[in-house]
């Protein structure tokens, strides 16, 4: 199989579909890869070193769709790459789908095989390939978050761990899974009082498990909620419903209560974001004011430690992907179950059930669509 690694076009992304390695492993298994020119240079590796790999470098991407048979990603195709995409083409990446239907459409017209990573599923029912990310995103939260409530950007100008005599900020995770749980190893790290909320009772046993009483772990209802965020100086939101759009737990109204100088980070905002008032941003301008709360809303947060993230996500997808190669597409789904879980479009089907009720669309099961 021929496989193509466009460089990355979002803004401020980094991050690259394949490093040498993983393109050294599918040249051993006897497949051709090209590379775009530079694609990994955000990261560290030249053009050289993709071809000491066994890579064919091109210069234009559009050349690499017309040729490649699967394109591999990091993030969801931009309009002038999803045009490039072809009847049959396997596209491999995250797409995020439930908040965007420009993108939804575009690949079911393309009648192209696209293959979420945020949706595939391992045997436990969790989610490999977006975990890394998860553990990235997580950790990076509270990062942005501290950077958030400094007063050169806007925030109440306290410091999350505090000093000897002066009280530490209090951050309110909401959501106890794999960004949650990374948000929360920081935020005590740096010595801030931190508060998670969850819905699940083991989830919050777990917790309480791993952390003592170093955090405090709260069933999350209406007024548990809103308690909590009105006395936060940090909010973290970092609820997921696998591949549909996320709730809006946090309100406007909620919002306008809030401290004046606190902050939000909205780790949700891939899937549409958990807070009323959030909207995308980029790292190049990533927070915005509104009724004096900052709010940090970059829907590609762990592009910002791209090489890092790079690797984590290549070791979950590398897998895959020579599986995908090895086997066809029609094969890698039907022998793994998990990958199935994966497609959200095919043959200009739409085959995840969430995508299709949050954009009101025809829905198809992947493996009747597959079976055609």
């Amino acid at each position: 199989m021929h496989i193509g690694v466009p460089k990355e076009i979002k803004n401020h992304e980094y991050r690259v579909g394949m490093v040498p390695a993983s393109v050294r492993e599918l040249v051993q298994n006897g497949h051709t890869v090209t590379v775009e020119k530079n694609a990994g240079n955000g990261i560290g590796f030249t053009d050289q070193d993709y071809i000491a790999a066994g890579a064919s470098i091109e210069d234009q991407a559009n050349t690499i769709f017309a040729k490649a048979d699967m394109i591999v990603k990091v993030k969801e195709p931009q309009a002038i790459e999803r045009a490039m995409l072809r009847e049959g083409q396997i596209l491999f990446t995250y797409l995020h789908l439930a908040p965007d239907l420009p993108q939804t459409q575009d690949l079911i017209d393309s009648k192209a095989v696209c293959i979420a990573y945020e949706t595939v599923t391992d045997t436990k029912g969790g989610l490999p390939l977006l975990a890394p990310m998860s553990e990235v995103a997580g950790r990076m939260a509270i990062q942005a978050g501290a950077q958030s409530l400094e007063k050169s950007n806007q925030g109440s100008g306290m410091l999350l761990g505090g000093v000897p005599g002066v009280s530490p900020a209090k951050v309110v995770i909401i959501g106890g899974g794999m960004v949650g749980n990374n948000a929360a190893q920081m935020a005590v790290g740096l010595g801030a009082d931190v508060t998670i909320l969850d819905r699940n009772i083991n989830t919050l046993r777990n917790l309480d498990i791993q952390f003592g009483s170093r955090v405090k772990v709260l069933y999350s209802t209406t007024d548990v909620l809103e308690a909590e965020v009105l006395a936060a100086d940090l909010v973290i939101g970092a609820v997921l419903i696998p591949g549909a759009a996320a709730p809006k737990l946090v309100t406007r109204e909620h919002i306008a209560k809030m401290k004046p100088g606190s902050a939000i980070v909205d780790v949700a905002i891939d899937q549409g974001g958990c807070f009323e008032t959030s909207h995308a941003t980029t790292h190049q301008d990533p927070t915005f004011i509104v009724d004096e709360v900052v709010h940090y809303c970059v829907a590609n947060m762990p592009g910002a430690v791209a090489r890092t993230s790079t690797f984590a996500l290549n070791n979950a997808t590398l897998p895959y992907i020579i599986k995908l190669a090895n086997l066809g597409y029609k094969g890698a789904l039907q022998n793994d179950q998990g990958l199935l879980a994966g497609l959200n479009v095919i043959n200009g089907q739409l085959t995840c059930e969430s995508v299709a009720i949050a954009h009101q669309l025809h829905y198809v099961s992947a493996a009747t669509a597959l079976a055609v």
